[in-house]
């Protein structure tokens, strides 16, 4: 069965452009999927309704709604002549990225589009508490995008570790690559490997005379590229679409998408939440930050989301 069959996009309540709806269409329409349009309303002025009665406040609050509604049934219409099969739903709830997600662990979603928001001045994308809730704790793969298309032939960045040879970095490398394969075929687009490997620990280096920092740079490079070689050969990618390079993650994706003038790049997120959040965060936070490009965040294998009873 074709991928991408029951898409979620999340419609945006501050404005007519919906990035992420248009992206649904387009993805859509090579899979012959059908298409969700999910908004999550809260108005805080209903906080200070408690006067009303109970009857009054829930009048109140259909009224909201049913107004948004007929919006959201607006902007369908506007953004669908081509009738693809797209059913929409509202909902009331102070933390919109909770019935998102709840949707997407109930009704089998297989991918959740949401578009990001820019900052007028910077031109640099800001991601929201919304945001960062849905790529940490989202199940299925969530694809974050611009305001752009996806030409025919354009690059689509996988990035992967293959350094290292434990089973969970192994099996995320397998996901992302298979992924961005699979996603690369359905909208005809050039499939790139990116792995980034460590520089000489520089205390090392001054700690201990004898050590030759050049030649441990060549081993780990030589590492790298063999098992970037294998794993491309496993994929049949050509050697000439991957890249090895030495560095942070977060800057050598950001400058291999860079140069290649990427549509999108594919990553895998380990899904932290709490403190370990806020204290370490993960590559794909870093990296995602900096992309000026669409995104396609994955779990590994086995991964729960915390609001799965």
């Amino acid at each position: 069965m074709e991928k991408y069959q029951n898409i979620l996009a999340v419609i945006d309540p501050t404005t007519e452009e919906q990035k992420a709806l248009k992206r649904a269409i387009e993805l859509a329409q090579k899979t012959n999927g059908s298409i969700t349009a999910f908004l999550s309303i809260y108005d805080f002025s209903y906080e200070m309704t408690t006067m009303l009665s109970s009857e009054e406040r829930e009048a109140m609050r259909q009224s909201l709604i049913d107004d948004r509604k007929q919006w959201l049934e607006n902007i369908i219409a506007t953004e669908n002549p081509q009738g693809i099969s797209i059913r929409h739903q509202v909902v009331w709830h102070n933390r919109p990225f909770e019935p998102i997600i709840e949707q997407a662990i109930h009704h089998d979603v297989d991918i959740i589009i949401k578009g990001t928001h820019e900052h007028d001045k910077l031109k640099s994308v800001i991601f929201t508490p919304t945001d960062w809730h849905i790529l940490r704790k989202c199940p299925c793969p969530v694809l974050l995008v611009k305001d752009h298309s996806w030409p025919e032939n354009g690059n689509i960045v996988a990035s992967i570790n293959v350094g290292s040879e434990e089973i969970e970095h192994t099996s995320l490398n397998d996901i992302i690559t298979q992924e961005a394969v699979q996603l690369g075929s359905i909208i005809n687009g050039n499939v790139h490997l990116v792995n980034s490997y460590p520089g000489t620990p520089v205390n090392i280096a001054i700690e201990i005379p004898e050590f030759n920092a050049n030649e441990y740079n060549d081993s780990m490079r030589q590492h790298h590229e063999e098992a970037m070689t294998a794993h491309a050969k496993k994929y049949h990618i050509d050697a000439g679409n991957t890249h090895v390079k030495e560095g942070l993650p977060e800057d050598v994706i950001d400058e291999i998408s860079q140069q290649l003038d990427a549509e999108l790049v594919v990553l895998g997120t380990i899904g932290r939440t709490g403190l370990s959040a806020a204290l370490i965060g993960n590559t794909a936070e870093h990296v995602i930050d900096r992309l000026n490009c669409d995104v396609l965040a994955l779990k590994p294998e086995g991964y729960v989301s915390p609001l799965q009873s």
